[in-house]
């Protein structure tokens, strides 16, 4: 799917009697930019004296721009194939049919329009002016009212409402109105237009539905397994696609935690194995009659606080085993010696004697502290920091009191250390055992560029 996003200013007017005074044009795949036009345009009649004192653009520096007729070839190149969209685009593409009318050429584009999205989407702004609008989300502005400006501003606008689209509508209206083609074909030209980037993927059929939903760290490589591997799933996926959409995430963390998301809120039929949590046992801790933190592996049990979730009993064992090694903890208390004497450990001094009461509670409990403050997030008012979806942006995961709120993107540092811009940029998501186990296993295992404690400003 890509989009032909503009602005256009105007002399101004009788309605249908406007001209073209500037034009700026990119071309945005759903990922990035790939091609942008802009330029002056000598609308061959008079200029409104407010519009000159609004936009600073007069007569005089149109004098030897091109004509309209001299930039609609390239018009009709940036925006052949694509899906129009602007902030009004009522007004946008009208200008523009009107100005192809008067050369013969039938000028027919779908139109999306970034006011009404925003007012559906980000609800409840104090306005929805261009302006206006991206300066309460943090979105850089320069030029405003000329049409490179805004058209850029309204590509970062544009962005933002892609991701807070939580139930694809704008791209399954699209993905129904997109002519049917021979699915042998189709497979072929997907996997070719296809990115190569980390995020995550929607199979969609010849209705817009979602059949599949996916994640990967190569989208291109994933695809080309599912439309050339042979077992009976994706023989029935090859058959029923029709389309695919994807959004790029920049990171593994943001692409799980959007797949698990996604996948529970659509429920599509071919990922029934994941519609719900698979979490059967989990972590928890209790303070002994000694007053020593006890770790133990329990049923998974939504009543309960959890540390962290494991999908078998062999796995939460072995993890318990790594952790009672690293932070020097005692068998006895992590539930593996039922006996009430010492553990072995103590036997063979891996075990400062917490089992049989040697070593103080206090000191003991300052270990199983570290460890809980390396390994959960509970409590914690925080900010994962991780890389964009390009080279010029972040991504940011939100925990506040221990609780996942949702995930969004930034290019300026003010939009994450300004808590009103922060909210107004996250996509929410639910808390959930999945999205706890996503975030707490990804910082246990994988390295984020940083982390910031919201409540001691501290980065690590």
């Amino acid at each position: 799917m890509e989009y032909a996003i503009l602005d256009i200013e105007t002399t101004g007017g009788k309605f249908n009697e406007e001209g073209i005074t500037e034009i700026a044009i990119y071309r945005f795949n759903g990922i990035k930019v790939v091609d942008q036009f802009a330029s002056l345009v000598n609308p061959e009649r008079p200029i409104q004296p407010f519009v000159v004192n609004l936009t600073g653009i007069n007569s005089e520096m149109l004098r030897n721009a091109p004509k309209f007729y001299e930039v609609a070839k390239r018009i009709i190149e940036m925006t052949e194939g694509a899906v129009l969209v602007a902030h009004n685009a009522n007004f946008d593409n009208r200008i523009l049919t009107t100005e192809f009318d008067r050369l013969g050429y039938n000028f027919d584009m779908e139109t999306l329009c970034t006011v009404e999205l925003a007012k559906k989407l980000i609800p409840d702004m104090p306005s929805y002016s261009l302006g206006k609008l991206v300066r309460s989300l943090g979105i850089p502005l320069s030029d405003r009212h000329r049409a490179q400006g805004d058209a850029k501003a309204t590509v970062e606008l544009f962005k933002l409402l892609l991701l807070k689209d939580e139930n694809r509508e704008i791209v399954k209206q699209l993905v129904k109105k997109e002519p049917k083609k021979q699915i042998n074909t189709k497979l072929l030209d997907i996997i070719k237009s296809s990115t190569s980037d980390t995020g995550v993927y929607y199979l969609h059929n010849e209705n817009g539905d979602i059949i599949y939903i996916g994640k990967s760290k190569n989208i291109k490589k994933r695809l080309t397994q599912h439309f050339t591997s042979d077992n009976r799933k994706s023989k029935q996926i090859q058959q029923e696609v029709s389309s695919v959409t994807f959004d790029k995430t920049g990171n593994d963390l943001v692409a799980q935690l959007l797949e698990s998301d996604q996948i529970k809120r659509h429920k599509p039929k071919f990922n029934r194995a994941l519609r719900k949590s698979i979490f059967n046992y989990q972590l928890g801790s209790i303070v002994d009659e000694d007053g020593y933190i006890n770790l133990k592996i329990e049923k998974e049990d939504s009543r309960k606080k959890a540390i962290t979730t494991f999908t078998s009993f062999q796995s939460a064992k072995n993890s318990l085993e790594g952790i009672i090694a690293k932070y020097g903890l005692c068998q006895r208390l992590g539930g593996f010696h039922k006996t009430e004497e010492a553990c072995f450990s103590y036997t063979i001094k891996e075990c400062n004697g917490a089992c049989v009461q040697e070593e103080a509670p206090e000191a003991y409990n300052e270990r199983v502290q570290v460890f809980l403050d390396e390994y959960s997030y509970a409590s914690k008012n925080m900010l994962v920091i991780d890389k964009g979806r390009d080279r010029d942006e972040r991504s940011v995961v939100l925990i506040e009191n221990g609780i996942f709120k949702g995930f969004g993107f930034y290019t300026l540092n003010h939009q994450i250390t300004q808590p009103e811009i922060l909210k107004s940029i996250i996509r929410p998501m639910k808390n959930n055992r999945d999205s706890q186990h996503i975030i707490q296993t990804y910082l246990k295992k994988r390295k984020v560029i940083k982390t910031i404690n919201l409540d001691t400003n501290t980065e690590s």
